[in-house]
C-alpha cells in the first residue's frame, strides 16, 4: 500500500509539472552559453532534427510489450496459440507465453548472470527457471533478487488492452523490433553505455587510462584504494564538494557535446531507485533520487568530464524538461530518466510508467519545438522477461536482450516496423551524426584516450536510426493522447 501511495503521488507530481508553460521562444540549437544558432531543420535530412529526447524507461522485453504486435518479429504463434513453451524445472513441465492483464508484475532477475542463463547459448529458455530462483517476500520489495509475484510471470506478455498508448505510438509512427539493450546485464551499467559508451571501473581517480572494462560491478575505485576525484568548480569559480561514490573518469558524450558547443540536459524525476547499485545483492533499501543525488540512474554527476566542464547545473529536475517543452528551450540532446513508482521497474506499475511516458511526449507535442524534434522511448533492460531471440554477440559487453523501442516525431514514418539490429548506440549516433559532424567517442580522435574494448557507435551490426524518418515529408501535426486511456482491443 505504501508503494503504491508513493506512485501515485509521485505521478501527480509528474502531471502537475506538465502543466507548467512559460513564454514561448523560437526553436533554435542552442549552445552551452546560452547563444543561439539557426534551426537544425535549416541542414535538411538528419538536421531536421534539432532537438533529440531519450526516454529511458525499465525492465521490460519486447516480447511483454510487443510479442503480439501485428507484423512485428514477436512471439512464435500458430493458429493465435504460442509454439514456445519454457522449462519449468519446479513442476518438471514448461510454460507457455501467455497474456498478463496485471498492472503489477514480478519480472526476474536481470543481472550479468541472470542474462547469461535467460539466454543460455541462445535457446533462450532459462527465465522460468530463473524467476524461480529469486526469493519472495522479502521486507523490500523493491530487491532485484527478489520477485514480487507469488508464482512467477515472466512468460506474461501484455497489449493494447493494458498499454494502449506504446501501441498507438507503434500504430502511428515507428516501433522496433530488434533494439537490444547494449550491454547484457543491468541498469547501471546499461545508463552509464547510454551516456558514455561503456561500463568501467577505473583504478586511479581522474585518470581514463586507468579504466578497465566492468560489466556486472562497474565504479571504482578497486578495493583499498582512496576516492579522491578530480576537483571541479562552478561557473563562478567556486570550489564544488566531491560526492562520496565511484569516479568515473573514462569519456562521456557530455564531453563531445560541450567541446562543440551543443547543449544537453539530463532531466530526474524526484523518488527512489528500484535496483540496488550491486544488481547481485541479496538484499538492499531503496535509494533516493533526484537531481542532485548521484545513482544508478543518475551517473553523471560521477563523471570527470561533467565536474571539469562546469556542466552539473544541466542535471535538472523534470520539471524542467516540462517548462523547457513548453517554452520552446529544449536543449539539443534530453535524457530523461524515472522514478521507481513511474518506471515500469517491478512493482511499479504498467499504468501509471505509460501515463508518465504520455505526459512528457504530450509535453513536447503540444510545445513549439514539436516541428524539430525525435523522441526515443525504450526500456533500459529486460527486467527477467521472456523474449524468444537471441542478441547479437558484438564485443565481450553485449549486446543484451531485446527491449522495446519506439521513434515518434512529426517525422518519423508512419506505422512503420524497423528490422534493424539496433541497440542504444544507435542513439549515440544518431546525435554524433546530426550534432558533432560524425564524431565518435573514439579513443583515436577524442582527445582523451581510454582502453574501452571498441567503438561501439561503428560495429558494422548496427543499424542507422535515419531510416525510421522521411524528412521529405511535411511535418505531422502533434497528436497528443490521454493520460489515463481506456483500453484498447486485443491483439488475438
Amino acid at each position: 500500500m505504501r508503494m503504491r501511495l508513493l506512485g501515485v503521488l509521485a505521478f501527480a507530481a509528474v502531471v502537475a509539472a506538465a502543466c507548467v508553460s512559460g513564454p514561448v521562444a523560437p526553436s533554435a540549437r542552442r549552445s552551452a552559453s546560452g547563444a543561439s544558432s539557426l534551426p537544425a531543420t535549416a541542414g535538411g535530412g538528419i538536421h531536421t532534427i534539432a532537438h533529440v529526447v531519450m526516454v529511458m524507461q525499465e525492465n521490460r522485453s519486447f516480447d511483454s510489450y510487443f510479442g503480439t504486435y501485428p507484423g512485428a518479429d514477436g512471439i512464435p504463434m500458430a493458429d493465435g496459440q504460442p509454439t514456445v513453451c519454457v522449462p519449468n524445472p519446479a513442476r518438471g513441465d514448461c510454460i507457455k507465453p501467455f497474456h498478463d492483464s496485471n498492472d503489477v508484475n514480478g519480472g526476474g532477475p536481470h543481472g550479468q548472470d541472470a542474462a547469461t542463463a535467460d539466454i543460455d547459448g541462445g535457446k533462450m529458455d532459462g527465465f522460468v527457471f530463473q524467476a524461480e530462483q529469486s526469493r519472495t517476500g522479502c521486507a523490500d520489495p523493491n530487491d532485484p533478487a527478489c520477485r514480487n509475484s507469488a508464482t512467477p510471470d515472466v512468460m506474461g506478455w501484455h497489449d493494447a488492452r493494458d498499454i494502449p498508448n506504446y501501441w498507438s505510438y507503434a500504430n502511428d509512427f515507428v516501433l522496433q523490433d530488434r533494439m537490444f539493450e547494449p550491454n547484457a546485464s543491468w541498469s547501471l551499467p546499461e545508463h552509464l553505455f547510454m551516456v558514455s559508451e561503456w561500463s568501467a571501473r577505473c583504478a586511479k581517480t581522474g585518470d581514463p587510462a586507468s579504466c578497465q572494462n566492468a560489466l556486472q560491478s562497474p565504479g571504482g575505485p578497486p578495493k583499498g584504494a582512496a576516492y579522491s576525484p578530480v576537483p571541479a568548480t562552478d561557473p563562478e569559480g567556486d570550489p564544488i564538494a566531491p560526492p562520496s561514490g565511484p569516479d568515473y573518469a573514462w569519456t562521456d558524450l557530455t564531453y563531445l557535446l560541450h567541446k562543440n558547443n551543443v547543449s544537453w540536459g539530463y532531466y530526474v524525476v524526484a523518488g527512489t531507485e528500484p535496483d540496488c547499485r550491486n544488481d547481485a545483492a541479496l538484499s538492499c533499501a531503496p535509494v533516493k533520487q533526484d537531481a542532485q543525488t548521484p545513482g544508478i540512474w543518475n551517473p553523471l554527476p560521477y563523471f570527470d568530464t561533467v565536474r571539469q566542464d562546469n556542466q552539473l547545473d544541466n542535471i535538472q529536475t523534470i520539471d524542467n524538461f516540462y517548462k523547457s517543452a513548453g517554452n520552446g528551450t529544449l536543449p539539443a540532446v534530453s535524457w530523461v530518466v524515472p522514478s521507481g513508482p513511474v518506471s515500469e521497474h517491478p512493482p511499479g506499475a504498467v499504468s501509471a510508467g505509460q501515463a508518465y511516458v504520455t505526459s512528457l511526449v504530450n509535453a513536447v507535442m503540444n510545445g513549439p519545438d514539436w516541428n524539430s524534434t525525435a523522441i526515443f522511448v525504450s526500456w533500459d533492460d529486460w527486467g527477467g522477461f521472456y523474449d524468444h531471440v537471441a542478441p547479437p554477440t558484438v564485443d565481450v559487453n553485449g549486446y543484451g536482450l531485446r527491449v522495446p523501442g519506439l521513434v515518434i516525431s512529426p517525422y518519423a514514418k508512419h506505422g512503420f516496423i524497423d528490422h534493424q539490429t539496433l541497440s542504444f548506440d544507435a542513439y549515440a549516433k544518431f546525435i554524433e551524426d546530426d550534432f558533432l559532424a560524425g564524431q565518435r567517442l573514439d579513443p583515436a580522435t577524442d582527445g582523451r584516450p581510454d582502453p574501452r574494448p571498441d567503438v561501439r557507435e561503428n560495429a558494422p551490426q548496427l543499424g542507422d536510426l535515419t531510416n525510421d524518418f522521411d524528412f521529405s515529408q511535411p511535418p505531422r501535426p502533434p497528436t497528443p493522447l490521454q493520460v489515463h486511456p481506456p483500453p484498447g482491443p486485443p491483439s488475438r
